[in-house]
């Protein structure tokens, strides 16, 4: 048989040969969306190449990229990708602390970023002393000196040049993504071509994103954040119209952008999709396009489920991933159950359960275990670490509680590290989540541990109400009884006018026990 490495350019190239005129949009605040064909995207990335290569980039080297969701942004993707070199994406709201380790730990030389983020790159830059060039994108950029200034179309006018792409094997580095570093410091996950071809082949499987050439679909999911999903991968790959939001994420854009571009899926945060919600029940508007919405990022109980899908019209695809996995590990299939399960286990990710110790359940589709995973764009090791995260089978601790039933739905249970230990025995925050979260008053949900001298630590249960209801906290509380038991009932209840995301979109617990651990309102 040929030998056809697995890189992916070929995304774009076939998307540029067979679905030349179909549209990258990008919306513009106050302006006219910018709108250009897979073919020219494909030229102006593969030029890009050559510019990059005029500024001494060479295969290996990493270019940074501080960036929104935007033509530019996938046009560096590929242009990075294409020739070989590391598409290290940061995300934008991450601390100035953790972004500069991060960009001084990859020995990134280039760093690509959007105008409106000039005041961080402001702070940036004298703690990154290995820059030596910085390209503007969507714009000017303020005039500096170092790191040498670049803007985007001015380079590419200048040194773009055609440049021979996938010329180098398909286990070569694409792209490096850190961890958000909630939990500790940040991570390095290193991504090849060949866990990207394979990562995008699953995703698009019909239990998966199903994503085909009719569809429209709205990537809102940050391309910072874990290659997007894979989304700047599987849409160009079927030929699909991809529509992104630039920085605007507010529920009155969104639902004019989807409205305009006939927008058939969305994908994001479930904390997006609800901003959406609010504005179309406040004006009555529709979304007569709108089929799917995948969500993902953080738990989305089944009475969030229902209000979004009454809300926005469509159905709701629920997911579970993580950056280490590329990031999509399951998915709730598009005719399935959502709200039940995160999703079905699909080809090309293998799990197993294991109790605290790693000794896997004897029955796997009976009772709740620590989710392991393995599969071909699964993390070997984490960037520059000397040493592989997996255990001895080769599977990589989730740091996640699961079950699985026999049909191979799989449902996250609550993170290990978020148990509350009371009286020697562990209380699992998820379960009370799930129950408190169906709660029409409740908007979201979150229970952390309080240290308790007594018990070691107890529940404290936070809540944030839905606009224009109160919460009555000894109703929650009795909501509990006889669902769960009586020692895991939370001794306070806290109600917050609104609950702080992580960097993510994901309800931040640390800021959480840190600002909440010690009081509110006892129950």
């Amino acid at each position: 048989m040929q030998s056809y490495s697995l890189t992916v350019d070929k995304f774009i190239d076939h998307a540029a040969r067979w679905a030349a005129e179909q549209q990258v949009v990008t919306a513009r605040a106050g302006q006219p969306p910018l709108r250009i064909g897979y073919a020219d995207l494909r030229a102006r990335a593969n030029r890009m190449s050559g510019a990059l290569a005029a500024l001494g980039l060479r295969g290996g080297d990493r270019i940074a990229t501080l960036a929104w969701n935007t033509q530019h942004h996938l046009e560096l993707y590929y242009a990075a990708m294409g020739a070989g070199l590391i598409c290290h994406t940061l995300n934008p709201r991450l601390s100035r602390d953790h972004l500069s380790m991060m960009i001084n730990e990859a020995d990134d030389r280039v760093l690509a970023v959007a105008v409106n983020l000039a005041p961080l790159l402001a702070e940036l830059a004298p703690l990154c002393p290995k820059l030596r060039h910085v390209i503007w994108l969507d714009g000017n950029g303020p005039v500096q000196h170092e790191p040498e200034n670049w803007d985007y179309e001015a380079l590419l006018a200048t040194h773009g040049a055609a440049v021979a792409w996938g010329r180098f094997p398909e286990e070569t580095p694409a792209g490096l993504c850190y961890t958000s570093g909630t939990t500790g410091s940040p991570k390095g996950v290193l991504y090849t071509h060949r866990s990207n071809y394979l990562h995008t082949l699953r995703s698009l499987l019909p239990d998966a994103f199903a994503i085909n050439r009719r569809d429209v679909v709205l990537v809102a999911v940050p391309m910072f954040h874990a290659n997007g999903w894979g989304l700047p991968f599987a849409v160009p790959a079927v030929g699909a119209r991809i529509v992104l939001p630039g920085r605007e994420a507010d529920g009155a854009g969104l639902a004019a952008l989807m409205r305009d571009e006939a927008v058939t899926i969305a994908v994001g945060v479930q904390t997006v999709w609800l901003g959406v919600v609010d504005h179309l029940e406040r004006t009555g508007s529709t979304l007569p396009a709108l089929e799917r919405v995948i969500v993902g990022g953080s738990d989305c109980p089944p009475a969030q489920v229902r209000r979004l899908e009454a809300g926005l019209g469509a159905r709701v695809q629920t997911s579970w991933g993580m950056t280490e996995l590329s990031p999509l590990g399951v998915t709730a299939p598009p005719g399935g159950a959502a709200g039940k399960a995160a999703g079905q286990v699909i080809i090309g990710l293998d799990v197993k359960l294991t109790d605290a110790d790693g000794v896997p359940l004897p029955d796997q589709h009976a009772g709740t275990g620590h989710l392991k995973v393995k599969g071909a764009s699964v993390l070997d090791r984490y960037y520059n670490a000397p040493a592989h995260a997996l255990d001895a089978e080769g599977y990589f601790d989730t740091g996640d509680l699961a079950s699985i039933d026999a049909a191979g739905n799989l449902t996250i249970c609550g993170r290990a590290k978020d148990l509350i230990k009371s009286g020697g025995e562990w209380i699992n925050p998820a379960e009370i989540e799930a129950i408190v979260g169906c709660d029409p008053a409740v908007a979201q949900v979150a229970v952390v541990g309080r240290p308790d001298p007594k018990w070691g630590e107890r529940p404290v249960l936070i809540v944030e109400p839905q606009a224009g209801h109160g919460i009555d906290a000894a109703a929650l509380v009795a909501g509990l009884r006889g669902k769960v038991p009586d020692w895991w009932l939370p001794d306070t209840v806290v109600a917050v006018a609104a609950m702080p995301l992580a960097a993510t979109g994901k309800i931040d617990k640390a800021r959480l026990r840190a600002d909440h651990a010690g009081g509110g309102s006892s129950a």
